[in-house]
């Protein structure tokens, strides 16, 4: 299986910020016009560590025309350090009104609270489901177990395909 490679997803987050930006402006300038929005194609399960590779697999999703949920973004006021009742509710309602989870899994995921988390509970009550490995040079993805019920997003096909999520 070809991994998207950090350097990939880095080279797409460069082009929505064109070089000049931090990733981070650029992801909470796109929330302003997506507030508004209660339905998403894809809920983004990722370590908030990951800032620029967010915006490059937000991107990469953007190119297949999919609308994509990021909690810390859409929802700012998030406690995500900790666990609480009160951001799990948020975080429940969010994922009910998307259509699907993709997972992004880095050298960070391990150290989130929430990502294993979020897998289980969308697992449970939508089974579209996908595991989007990021590796440093494209190597052979070994992730916990666990993630291996699940499929795995490879290297997009092509620019405008709708094989990207294994579901479609």
């Amino acid at each position: 299986m070809g991994t998207f490679t950090e350097s990939q997803i880095r080279r797409r987050a460069l082009r929505k910020t064109g070089g000049y930006r931090q990733a981070t402006t650029v992801l909470k300038e796109e929330v302003a016009s997506s507030k508004a929005r209660s339905s998403f194609d894809v809920f983004l399960s990722h370590s908030t560590s990951d800032a620029e590779i967010v915006l490059g697999v937000k991107g990469v999703l953007e190119d297949y025309g999919k609308t994509v949920y990021v909690d810390w973004l859409q929802d700012p006021q998030l406690d995500r350090p900790h666990v609480t009742a009160a951001t799990a509710e948020v975080i429940r309602e969010r994922m009910r009104q998307c259509k699907s989870l993709v997972y992004v899994h880095t050298k960070n995921s391990s150290a989130s609270k929430w990502m294993p988390w979020e897998l289980g509970y969308f697992d449970g009550f939508n089974r579209a489901v996908a595991i989007l490995p990021v590796t440093e040079k494209g190597e052979n993805f070994q992730g916990q177990e666990y993630l291996g019920i699940y499929p795995y997003i490879d290297e997009a096909p092509g620019r405008g395909s709708s094989d990207l999520l294994p579901w479609n």
